[in-house]
């Protein structure tokens, strides 16, 4: 019987892996999650067509360089910057790029250092037969599903759009903003 692993066990480990995971390359294929709970939870399988993919994220705003002609610093926009996007579709996206024959699931954080946040997608491939024939998996070979993490339709991607919100409040999120004509 396998044992859980306590709270200080986990950080201790996390501890250890993210110099590593710091001084390695962005964006990472890993042979298997490192929360297999959690990516089970989210669709996981351990088969042929399935990627675990490890992403790095710069935290904080977005960064811009400064203009070198005139204008006042308070015009610039170089500061205070903050994106829409969340941090962990940001990492989706790029996963996505990463690898562009296959398909966004979903994702879910790993850790987070002094100016990194770590996020694991994981990933379809929709042209794989063990994907196609599988009955949980297989609506994502369908060319409606095709760059879905572009068009806002994974969990964080429903989140940024605000969809996650029902009732009082919510009314002119759906279908879109700017179908209910709030254009942003």
């Amino acid at each position: 019987m396998k044992q859980r692993l306590s709270l200080e066990m986990r950080r201790q480990l996390l501890r250890d892996r993210l110099p590593k995971w710091r001084k390695g390359p962005a964006i990472v294929r890993i042979d298997k999650p490192t929360n297999i709970r959690r990516a089970r939870a989210l669709g996981y399988k351990a088969k042929q067509g399935v990627v675990v993919v490890r992403v790095r994220v710069r935290k904080g705003g977005r960064r811009r360089s400064r203009p070198t002609l005139g204008r006042k610093p308070k015009r610039q926009g170089v500061r205070k910057l903050t994106p829409r996007k969340s941090l962990q579709l940001i990492a989706e996206e790029r996963a996505a790029r990463k690898f562009p024959n296959l398909e966004v699931l979903n994702s879910y954080h790993v850790a987070s250092g002094g100016t990194h946040e770590y996020y694991e997608v994981i990933m379809l491939d929709p042209n794989h037969p063990s994907i196609r024939n599988d009955p949980e998996l297989g609506w994502i070979a369908e060319k409606q599903h095709r760059g879905r993490v572009f068009r806002g339709l994974t969990r964080a991607g429903k989140r940024m759009r605000g969809l996650l919100r029902k009732g009082k409040g919510a009314e002119r999120l759906r279908p879109s903003v700017r179908s209910r004509g709030r254009i942003q």
